[in-house]
């Protein structure tokens, strides 16, 4: 028997069973993909079932079935959203210099992707977690204070390095960019102001011009 012959007797056709997996993964990605979509629109408590089977001409006990229920797809978007900030905004700052120049490149990127509803993480928790005691409330609640202190560690780093005043309040200044974060997601979907990023980032550089120190800390 020649090696083409071993090659070909060893190789097993495609199951049944495999075929049904693998369609079944694309099928929820399109349901996944519909729902980030009709979330940059609506906003995730405002998502439904039913309007993701009508976009995908689906039936919604297929959605369902898929899915288990509405929570665990908002569950499922929130897991996307937070895959796309962390490949869109913050891998992509590990590279900058420490300190000042890798915030403003975060706070960059933030403002480029936010609008578009890729970086869900952060930004567009709309402050949903609140009172919300459910799984999707926690985790939105928990999403955001990570994020938060994220950042805060990252000021705290431009503070040691001189790169702040002395008297900087690392969770102050978090707080600043946060609250215009939110001005700039209002007129991002509700205003639709066209200048909308130009907006946001020289509001982000007038609050930081407050913070940053004489010396520079080697800027």
């Amino acid at each position: 028997m020649d090696t083409q012959s071993v090659m070909v007797e060893k190789q097993k056709p495609v199951s049944g069973t495999s075929r049904k997996r693998e369609k079944s993964e694309q099928t929820l990605a399109a349901i996944v993909a519909a729902a980030m979509h009709l979330t940059a629109k609506h906003g995730l408590q405002n998502l439904a079932l039913g309007d993701i089977a009508r976009q995908l001409g689906i039936s919604k006990s297929g959605v369902f079935v898929r899915v288990g229920s509405l929570e665990a797809l908002q569950l499922l978007v929130v897991d996307e959203c937070e895959r796309q900030f962390r490949d869109l905004v913050l891998i992509p700052t590990l590279s900058e210099k420490p300190g000042l120049p890798q915030i403003d490149a975060v706070v960059r990127l933030w403002i480029a992707h936010g609008g578009s509803m890729k970086a869900l993480l952060g930004a567009h928790y709309e402050s949903q977690a609140g009172e919300d005691v459910s799984e999707l409330g926690r985790r939105l609640q928990s999403g955001m204070t990570n994020w938060r202190k994220r950042l805060e560690g990252l000021v705290a780093h431009a503070l040691k390095l001189g790169q702040l005043r002395v008297d900087t309040d690392p969770g102050q200044f978090v707080f600043e960019i946060f609250g215009l974060m939110l001005g700039y997601l209002y007129d991002t979907r509700i205003a639709q102001d066209p200048r909308h990023q130009a907006r946001a980032l020289s509001a982000y550089y007038r609050t930081r011009s407050t913070y940053v120190s004489f010396g520079g800390g080697g800027l």
